[in-house]
This record gives C-alpha cells, structure tokens and sequence, in this order.
C-alpha cells in the first residue's frame, strides 16, 4: 500500500488545520500570543525597511566629526560643512 507525497502534505495539513482549531478552541490566548510571538520574530527578516536601514546606518559615521580649524594640511577635513567629503549618499535620495 504506497501513498503519494500529495497524499500525505494534504494529510498533514488537515491534521494542523485540525490541531490550530482545537488549540483556538482551548486556548485562545495561548495561540494568539504565540502567533503575536512568531510574525515579530520573523517581520523584520523579511521587511524592506531592514534593507534600507542597515543600508543608511553603514553610510553614516559612528563617531560625528568635531568642527576643526583648517589650518591648511588636513585634506581629509571639509573647509565648510557643506562640502562634499565621504560617501555619496544619492541613492538614498532615490527611496
């Protein structure tokens, strides 16, 4: 007596079908906290916003600089705040 895969996927999602009702039934609660649980652990591996946040926070410093007087050998520090100096962030301006 041999059964099909769709046989038995079908059988065992009757069976959880059959288990979710009783578990409602019984415990109310119980399930919608652990549904509550379940969606916030995984939302944030599939959210779009995590993509862009991760993104954003590698783009801007951890440690904000200190206006510095530019006494003329410092290349690396702007003249003016305004002055493009690291990474170019348009792709944000693209969201």
């Amino acid at each position: 007596m041999s059964t099909s895969a769709t046989e038995t996927t079908t059988d065992n999602m009757a069976g959880f079908g059959a288990f979710l009702k009783n578990a409602w039934n019984k415990e109310p609660v119980i399930l919608a906290s652990c549904v509550i649980g379940v969606v916030g652990v995984a939302l944030p591996l599939i959210s779009p916003l995590t993509k862009y946040t991760g993104m954003i926070n590698s783009s801007v410093p951890y440690n904000y600089p200190v206006p510095v007087r530019d006494d003329g050998s410092m290349p690396d520090v702007p003249a003016h705040p305004s002055e493009q100096k690291g990474e170019n962030l348009a792709w944000l301006k693209k969201l």
